[in-house]
């Protein structure tokens, strides 16, 4: 770990416990199993989705990016607030956004499809 990411424990003291995990070239920030925000080259992204994006975008902030085959790719993950690092309860409330967010997509992700065994 880096003194970054050991500090993020005490940015979400507000939201509650954390555990951060190396990932790629960074590192993923997980509550309760499940990834909220990652880390990479020392900033912070926080998880969002059609709810919470506009938060981010009224801020002026944008996608975590990366290159793949000369081709940019935006993830669903948006840099934080400065005053995400500065202030525990600013942390705990934009956190609780993306965990929130990162909770929809799970929801999603374990909804099956409706198969042809439903009209027999």
């Amino acid at each position: 770990m880096s003194e970054y990411t050991d500090h993020l424990h005490e940015v979400f003291q507000h939201f509650g416990p954390i555990t951060i995990r190396r990932m790629f070239g960074g590192y993923g920030i997980y509550h309760d199993g499940l990834m909220f925000a990652l880390v990479a080259d020392e900033a912070l992204y926080l998880k969002t989705d059609r709810v919470n994006v506009g938060d981010f975008e009224r801020e002026g902030l944008g996608p975590f990016e990366y290159d793949k085959g000369g081709k940019v790719v935006k993830m669903s993950y948006y840099l934080a607030p400065d005053d995400v690092l500065e202030d525990p309860e600013q942390a705990a409330i934009w956190a609780r956004r993306s965990y929130e967010a990162a909770l929809r997509a799970r929801g999603k992700k374990n909804l099956k499809p409706l198969g042809a065994e439903m009209y027999k």
